[in-house]
């Protein structure tokens, strides 16, 4: 990957949106640590990625595309997580029935989460994520696959979250859910990033055109 460089905020809703390919997923993990970088630095919070990973994972909540515990219930994988994470008793089980509230989650809190939909096990790695309230959310195109209904519900709980404060980096090939959710965007392609600012005034530089126009015209159409 190309040099890149972006600041995310709090309280915003940062996307990187990017065809498949584009090197987000590869972004998003080196901010997660998952990946280290070759070159450059990165910061978290004001933690480095390389010389502070556990202060930067102890910033974070994680929703990449992952399976769950099938054998364990949606309840049993959020606090299965939260233990993880050092929560412990009631504290944990309050935050747990707050998850499953906001998320809608308590008709089928108690079931196999091998049974779910798509939908439904995607609901179960947000509320994980999320489990020890952390300031910044990294999210790889959690709405991938899911249905109208389920990504409404995701887009919903996004929006929450940035009322809350968090800083959230939404990664998406989708440019509708980016005009709905984004207050900045950065339009990645190739590793590297070819424009950054708000929808509109990535418009206003593209003479108005619509989104996926102002796209296209920033990717090409290869």
């Amino acid at each position: 990957m190309e040099a890149l460089s972006f600041e995310a905020r709090a309280g915003e809703i940062f996307g990187l949106l990017g065809e498949n390919g584009a090197g987000k997923t590869t972004s998003l993990r080196m901010l997660a640590t998952l990946l280290k970088p070759t070159q450059g630095e990165a910061q978290v919070g004001g933690a480095d990625v390389v010389r502070e990973p556990e202060r930067v994972r102890r910033q974070l909540g994680i929703v990449f595309d992952g399976g769950v515990y099938e054998r364990l219930s949606a309840r049993e994988n959020i606090r299965y997580f939260g233990r993880l994470y050092g929560l412990r008793g009631p504290e944990l089980e309050r935050r747990i029935d707050e998850l499953l509230t906001a998320l809608d989650m308590n008709e089928y809190a108690d079931r196999r989460a091998g049974t779910f939909s798509k939908g439904m096990r995607q609901k179960v790695v947000i509320a994980r994520a999320l489990v020890h309230d952390p300031p910044i959310l990294l999210m790889d195109e959690p709405t991938s696959g899911l249905d109208v209904t389920a990504t409404r519900g995701v887009h919903e709980f996004v929006l929450q979250a940035k009322e809350r404060g968090k800083c959230i980096v939404f990664s998406s090939h989708n440019m509708t859910e980016v005009e709905k959710l984004c207050d900045r965007v950065a339009v990645m392609h190739r590793g590297r990033i070819v424009a950054e600012g708000s929808v509109q005034e990535l418009r206003e530089a593209s003479a108005n055109q619509s989104f996926e126009e102002v796209f296209v015209g920033l990717v090409g159409d290869e």
